[in-house]
């Protein structure tokens, strides 16, 4: 059979060959377009001043990959990933030490937001100040390597912040859909059988 892709005036086309293998679509990591650049994902939203001892839990949006696959029995390989809009990328931290991190701006939500189903999805942010001050928070980055994405009626990825000082704080996903009946999304990671410890990410260059 023949694959063939046209997504924002771009086209891909592969000639597949297969007796069994099936074809799976669903949202994946949203770090690989254009190309690999960083596994790192930061979201900035409007700034917040958050008590000591207080955890808030918010609800942002985040950008869309989609990865298809191709599963047959013994294996499962990544085929194709495309994406609607612009991939922006930013520099965490001072220049010479910094990281790269794909950039996306998201406004606040108390509730789970409407979405733009092919263009965005919502991630659930649960904010722990465990610090002893007031610390105001304008983004979080998080390692994609982590990401758990579920979809159905949209698409979604549940997260977590600890302040852990006014200047840093650790990330990391939660494996649990947002809202019962979503199903998980493949991780890029297992098909291109990259062995994966889970670690979190520590903000280490600020808050804002």
């Amino acid at each position: 059979m023949t694959y063939r892709r046209n997504c924002e005036g771009q086209t891909f086309e592969r000639i597949v060959v297969s007796e069994t293998g099936e074809t799976i679509i669903n949202p994946v990591e949203p770090v690989n377009l254009p190309r690999d650049v960083t596994d790192l994902f930061m979201v900035e939203f409007s700034p917040m001043l958050i008590e000591p001892g207080i955890t808030q839990t918010i609800y942002l949006k985040f950008p869309i990959e989609v990865g298809v696959f191709l599963e047959a029995a013994k294996d499962i390989e990544v085929l194709d990933i495309f994406g609607l809009g612009t991939q922006k990328y930013t520099l965490y931290g001072p220049p010479t030490s910094g990281a790269i991190a794909r950039w996306y701006r998201s406004a606040v939500y108390p509730d789970i937001p409407a979405v733009e189903r092919l263009r965005e999805g919502v991630m659930e942010l649960s904010i722990q100040n465990m610090s002893h001050e007031w610390v105001e928070v304008s983004c979080a980055v998080f390692d994609s390597v982590d990401m758990k994405i579920y979809y159905g009626d949209f698409v979604a990825t549940t997260a977590t912040m600890k302040i852990v000082t006014t200047h840093m704080a650790e990330t990391d996903f939660i494996d649990a859909p947002l809202v019962p009946g979503m199903a998980r999304s493949i991780e890029l990671y297992t098909a291109r059988k990259i062995p994966v410890i889970k670690r979190g990410y520590l903000m280490e260059w600020g808050l804002s």
